[in-house]
């Protein structure tokens, strides 16, 4: 399980610095009904980076594991939008069919991230 763990740590930290990277591509995404789209980019990068480290370390493995299933089912309205809208995005994202199979792929990553939220889990 530990190299399971440091895989999605290191995807968490990785998608959540693009956020500040690249905000632009994350603000496009954003359902026009939510405020502040570039306050909520930047507030859902950084909580994928402190989920990612989290997962890091013992005392915050836990918590950071729930927080980053809740981050994943609260991101999940955009990447609905993004296929509902047909958005023009760099690479394969701006594929109409990626955009729709990014929906049902996100139920692995909640799950994945789920094991880590289990007290017997070691490592």
């Amino acid at each position: 399980m530990k190299i399971g763990r440091v895989i999605l740590a290191l995807l968490f930290v990785v998608a959540g610095t693009l956020h500040f990277i690249a905000p632009g591509v994350y603000i496009r995404i954003m359902p026009p009904y939510l405020p502040r789209h570039l306050l909520l980019v930047y507030l859902s990068g950084a909580a994928e980076i402190l989920g990612g480290l989290g997962l890091l370390i013992g005392q915050t493995r836990r918590a950071a594991a729930w927080g980053l299933v809740a981050l994943l089912i609260a991101v999940w309205p955009a990447n609905l939008y993004m296929a509902m809208e047909h958005l023009a995005l760099p690479g394969v994202m701006g594929q109409s069919w990626a955009q729709w199979l990014r929906l049902p792929l996100q139920l692995p990553l909640i799950y994945w991230a789920w094991l880590y939220t289990r007290e017997d889990v070691r490592a």
